[in-house]
């Protein structure tokens, strides 16, 4: 069953699915990292108060991360559409997994950053350091621990995203599953396409620890 063909279709939806989980991420971050670091400023005892603010992005992110992201994939085909030129393939999934894992990573950032102590941010107040200084040379200086350990929590929740969006020719392992493994009831072309979701999921998780424990050994 496993010919040379079958084989470089597997080696093309692989890369592919790498491709769709690393560019959302990174889009994600580009919006899930603002939105979590406002989160915790703007909350009722962050460094900047605002309770508005703080309600508005705290409802953004539940409703977003309430929806089913079979769903929200569905309900984003015409914004999709209008962004990319068409509502399916790779990079047209980019879309609806960016939107999707935001709110998710917004919450992470958010999560990492009420972890540090207080008494550390007190401390560089009293010495005068303006909001933004706190923010990036003690807030994420002091968590980035725990946010390269939720970025590998982000990269595996995204990839398991990707692999829904087959359902709607998004492309990737997900779309071999379902034509292969549903459509045509090839239960082993499904076992394989679970078997290397599952390698890339324990890669990631390998990178992630990896390097957060050498950021922790640095940080000692």
């Amino acid at each position: 069953m496993l010919d040379s063909q079958i084989i470089s279709m597997l080696a093309k939806e692989t890369w592919i699915t790498i491709y769709m989980t690393l560019s959302s991420t990174a889009l994600a971050y580009l919006i899930g990292l603002p939105m979590g670091i406002a989160l915790v400023l703007t909350a009722k005892d962050g460094l900047k108060p605002h309770p508005f603010i703080y309600k508005v992005l705290d409802f953004v992110a539940n409703i977003v991360r309430s929806v089913p992201f079979i769903i929200l994939l569905i309900m984003l085909i015409p914004f999709t559409k209008l962004i990319v030129g068409k509502s399916y393939g790779p990079t047209a999934t980019i879309v609806p997994l960016t939107i999707a894992a935001a709110p998710f990573i917004a919450r992470l950032v958010e999560s990492s950053l009420l972890e540090v102590d207080k008494g550390v941010i007190e401390a560089a107040q009293s010495m005068g350091a303006g909001t933004w200084h706190i923010v990036w040379k003690v807030l994420i200086a002091e968590a980035r621990v725990s946010l390269i350990v939720n970025a590998t929590i982000a990269l595996a929740t995204i990839l398991g995203y990707s692999a829904m969006s087959g359902a709607v020719g998004g492309g990737g392992l997900g779309d071999v599953a379902i034509r292969y493994g549903y459509h045509r009831y090839q239960v082993d072309m499904m076992m394989i396409t679970v078997v290397l979701l599952v390698l890339l999921v324990q890669i990631m998780q390998f990178a992630g620890t990896t390097i957060s424990k050498v950021v922790d050994k640095r940080n000692r």
